[in-house]
């Protein structure tokens, strides 16, 4: 039986190949191998076109690549004129074929050659990075926000939950996986195999990972949790080499410490919430014992935001102590807690990002550190401040519901009292 299989893959993999060969003797040029995978050569043949283009796209250079997009946004739009009518006959006259019609009519042909072209083995990845090269050309470009519009769709629908597979990484994973961790973490460094150990290894530390079926090698995201006795102030200390690991049958609460998205090609596809949410039902099961759910989180937007605050006349002077770090700590506290807390967009909707995106998972903002993350990174986006957003399992519903539809931000009462704390008094103007 396992001699079949291995006889099985390798037909398959030589098959794949000799596709791929075919499709290079095909001399017209993308757009035209784009027409005809659309067409019904297409319905025939669209392995191999789809093939065939993938390869050509893959030689193209910036500019090349910037008319293919142009191409696909203006040849495969709607035809507006088109679906109006549809959808007037469809209002006067309801009927079956009409809904069809119309349904086919409104619906971009780029989207149907994008399903086309996810037809060859490994394409799924093709696309994917295909669209970190539309992101990057949609600054200088932005009337092809149709296309990544069609783009988002599609991705939205191939890596949905129920395609998504939960591993845990640890110090046994493969290393081609392990080294992915490293390169895609985008909070916290890591900076050797030592460190990744530290992170991986000890009886107190966990990690899980979203993959896809069509991409088995290729994280989607991470989240690093680390178990410890109490609520934490400072990832220095976290992910201190110094520190005495601690049993996992002792901890008191699941830490997530750092969540990074490693696809950009896959960017306003969230997973995010998905992740904690499994990983807090995996850790739940796991660890009976734990009491809290909570994050060490970085304030990405702090030290922005206080640089428009030094003119305030009631906070300014604070704010400007805080960027030339020689504010106290409990001056920094006091004014993140009210950064977090109170600073809006027009939307309503909190100006932090990744404030935004816990309280929309239905966490609340718990504590904030002085002091908690000290590296240079951390210095200079929130002057080392960090937040405690915790998940209590059984008001994260309501507190989502809130945050979505009337943009109420809860917070527990260490932020709530910070956010009203009185300040250092200003110092007086020795001229005056």
């Amino acid at each position: 039986m396992q001699r079949n299989r291995f006889l099985g893959d390798m037909l398959s993999t030589l098959f794949d190949r000799t596709i791929k060969m075919r499709g290079t003797d095909d001399k017209r040029d993308i757009f035209k191998l784009c027409d005809a995978l659309l067409s019904a050569e297409g319905e025939v043949s669209g392995l191999k076109l789809a093939a065939t283009v993938l390869d050509r796209y893959r030689e193209l250079d910036r500019e090349e690549k910037t008319a293919f997009f142009a191409y696909m946004n203006d040849a495969f739009d709607i035809d507006a004129a088109a679906v109006s009518r549809l959808a007037a006959d469809y209002a006067t006259a309801p009927t079956t074929q009409g809904f069809k019609d119309l349904s086919k009519a409104a619906e971009p042909k780029r989207q149907e050659l994008l399903r086309r072209l996810n037809q060859p083995a490994g394409a799924t990845a093709d696309l994917v990075a295909m669209r970190v090269d539309l992101i990057d050309i949609l600054r200088d470009h932005p009337e092809l926000a149709r296309t990544n519009h069609d783009f988002v769709h599609l991705l939205r629908s191939w890596f949905n939950r129920g395609f998504l597979v939960l591993k845990a990484i640890n110090w046994d994973t493969p290393a081609r996986i392990l080294d992915k961790i490293v390169a895609y973490e985008a909070v916290h460094q890591i900076n050797d195999w030592d460190d990744l150990r530290r992170r991986l290894y000890p009886p107190d530390r966990r990690c899980f990972a979203f993959f896809h079926p069509a991409m088995p090698d290729e994280p989607l995201i991470f989240v690093e949790v680390a178990l410890t006795k109490e609520i934490p102030d400072s990832v220095t200390k976290l992910l201190s080499e110094g520190r005495t690991p601690l049993e996992g049958d002792d901890a008191k609460v699941a830490v997530f410490y750092s969540i990074s998205n490693c696809q950009k090609g896959l960017t306003g596809i969230s997973f995010g919430n998905l992740l904690i949410k499994q990983v807090v039902s995996e850790l739940s099961l796991a660890f009976p014992q734990l009491q809290d759910f909570v994050t060490l989180s970085p304030i990405p937007g702090l030290n922005r935001w206080l640089a428009t605050q030094t003119e305030d006349e009631d906070h300014g002077y604070i704010a400007t102590a805080i960027l030339e770090h020689r504010a106290e700590p409990r001056d920094i506290e006091a004014m993140a807690a009210r950064y977090l807390l109170t600073a809006k967009r027009e939307d309503g909707m909190p100006v932090d990002p990744v404030a935004r995106f816990h309280l929309g998972n239905g966490a609340e903002v718990y504590d904030i550190h002085a002091q908690a993350d000290i590296s240079p990174n951390g210095l200079a986006q929130s002057s080392g401040a960090m937040v405690n957003y915790l998940y209590d399992l059984t008001l994260t519903e309501q507190h989502h519901e809130e945050f979505a539809l009337k943009s109420i931000v809860k917070a527990a009462k260490p932020a709530k009292s910070l956010s009203t704390a009185p300040l250092s008094p200003k110092p007086k103007d020795p001229t005056s």
